[in-house]
């Protein structure tokens, strides 16, 4: 019983959280998602939300140091990067920190070598990335640790960006990689 309350309980949070994304609970049009950004990738190049222009992307919000669903995102990020073929150039992937504590770019660097090299790294200083956070309407709060360290709790979501840098919806990657792939590339 306990396991079906807590899928009841995950599923009606997700249902809420994409409501709140695309626009469900829209009163205003302050409530949208996206807007200015200044952060640096893990090259040491300044990006912006004028990078997002041109080119669809996908955008995930994590940290280095998750234990699951960060490297599980990324690594599907990564297969529908990689059944694109070519068109994965055509395509802007983020993967951005929410924990610029520990992830710097030297940090997110190494940590991306596991995963597709289209995907880019970003983090800056807690306050830009506090601003991109709060523009995404991305959730995400440090959670102490019995041992004195600390994890991030944080919205989970691949944000789907069209050419104009625009919030499309939350990407499907419950499906499989040339599926997702193809569904992708109507945005090019």
């Amino acid at each position: 019983m306990m396991i079906v309350t807590a899928f009841v309980v995950s599923l009606a949070v997700g249902l809420v959280a994409m409501l709140w994304l695309t626009g469900g609970f829209r009163t205003a049009p302050s409530s949208r998602v996206g807007g200015p950004f200044q952060l640096t990738d893990q090259a040491g190049q300044v990006v912006t939300e004028k990078n997002l222009q041109g080119r669809p992307s996908l955008i995930f919000f994590g940290f280095t140091h998750c234990p699951d669903i960060c490297p599980t995102s990324l690594f599907e990020m990564s297969e529908v990067l990689r059944a694109m073929g070519p068109d994965a150039d055509r395509v802007n992937a983020y993967f951005i920190s929410v924990d610029p504590e520990r992830d710097t770019p030297d940090v997110i660097k190494s940590y991306l070598q596991s995963f597709d090299p289209h995907l880019k790294g970003l983090t800056g200083s807690p306050e830009a990335v506090a601003k991109m956070l709060s523009a995404y309407r991305v959730y995400a709060k440090k959670v102490p640790l019995k041992d004195g360290d600390y994890t991030m709790d944080h919205t989970a979501l691949i944000y789907l960006m069209d050419r104009d840098g625009k919030f499309v919806a939350p990407f499907n990657l419950s499906q499989k990689p040339e599926q997702a792939a193809a569904d992708l590339k109507r945005y090019l």
